[in-house]
């Protein structure tokens, strides 16, 4: 749940927009709220030309790097980069929030040849990112999926990246700073990239593969006690809440597209999983094939995540500064025992 808020009423009747409104003010916005916020995130979603000219300098390289040094560059263009006002903290969780997404699109279709494109202020977040990104106007089917997507990964308490934040935000350090950190938690293997991994293990199978094929490549994989990635969490112990919406997402998607062998090999897997292991698919697993039907290459799914849990960083940094205290754990010493002799150097 979000702010007490059922996970599967938010991902069935509510926007990104409104689960960021959440987050931020801890209650669902009103009409004219959620009209202010939506004009304020479109108001900030469109790079500075210094931006763009950054992000066309970078060299080729992983795409988690690109949105690391791209978040920190934007503390350089924010009128209130330095201010630890509530605020203006709150002005700049919005614009982040905007921001990050335009730097993930502009950044993939960059890298790809594309030239960069104008955010269109009649679109929500989720059909504007398709936009930037893929350069054509996303369908309702599309933008709604990518949206269910950003509402399911947007918070998830003290997971690593969500603790990096707020450990720098305790230092009474900026926004942009505590996002910087959340980046660079969420780059690590163990934390992001599994749905990556999963995408490419469907990839590996091959879409032509039969059912046959699939359930022989995932007992090997067990055989082998080789890790299949999307299984697995280490808060749930039944199916991940999430992974409902997301699995109807990729049908619906894989149905729209006229193929849904990507849909129909998960399910395969999914179910050799639960006979096998006993071991429920999590969050990452249908997010895999949902992406890439949507036409996200794989590089950007782990920043992906960050264009949604950027607005869970934000909120926790917010949280973080409204009552604050210094994040400092003891340390248990685990070395030689105390007092050790001192050799001086010619005698070692």
């Amino acid at each position: 749940s979000y702010e007490g808020h059922d996970i599967h009423d938010l991902a069935r009747e509510a926007g990104f927009e409104e689960v960021c409104y959440l987050l931020w003010h801890r209650r669902l916005p009103s009409r004219a709220e959620l009209g202010d916020l939506r004009s304020a995130l479109a108001a900030a979603r469109r790079l500075p030309e210094a931006m763009l000219r950054l992000v066309r300098s970078l060299p080729a390289g992983h795409a988690m790097d690109a949105l690391r040094t791209l978040v920190s560059a934007l503390a350089h263009s924010d009128p209130e980069a330095d201010d630890q006002s509530p605020p203006a903290a709150y002005r700049k969780a919005v614009r982040l929030t905007a921001q990050v997404g335009s730097v993930v699109a502009t950044w993939g279709r960059l890298n790809a040849g594309g030239g960069p494109m104008e955010p269109d202020p009649a679109l929500g977040h989720a059909a504007n990112f398709l936009l930037l990104l893929t350069g054509e106007r996303p369908s309702a089917l599309e933008a709604r999926a990518l949206d269910v997507a950003l509402i399911l990964h947007a918070d998830h308490e003290l997971n690593a990246s969500t603790f990096a934040a707020r450990v720098t935000a305790a230092t009474l350090s900026d926004v942009h700073s505590a996002a910087v950190a959340g980046i660079g938690a969420l780059k690590g293997p163990l934390h992001g990239g599994a749905n990556a991994e999963v995408m490419r293990m469907l990839l590996a199978i091959g879409e032509d593969a039969d059912d046959a094929r699939v359930e022989r490549t995932v007992r090997d994989m067990l055989a082998r006690k080789a890790k299949v990635p999307g299984f697995g969490h280490r808060v749930y112990r039944t199916e991940d809440p999430r992974a409902t919406h997301l699995r109807r997402m990729s049908e619906e998607m894989g149905e729209r597209s006229g193929s849904t062998r990507w849909y129909e090999m998960s399910r395969r897997i999914e179910a050799v999983m639960k006979a096998e292991t006993k071991i429920d698919a999590n969050v990452d697993f249908y997010s895999a094939s949902t992406y890439y039907m949507l036409g996200i290459p794989i590089e950007l799914f782990t920043p992906v995540f960050a264009v949604s849990r950027i607005a869970g960083w934000t909120a926790h940094v917010l949280e973080q500064y409204a009552d604050n205290r210094l994040i400092r754990p003891r340390a248990e010493y685990v070395g030689p025992e105390y007092p050790q002799p001192f050799t001086p150097l010619d005698r070692r």
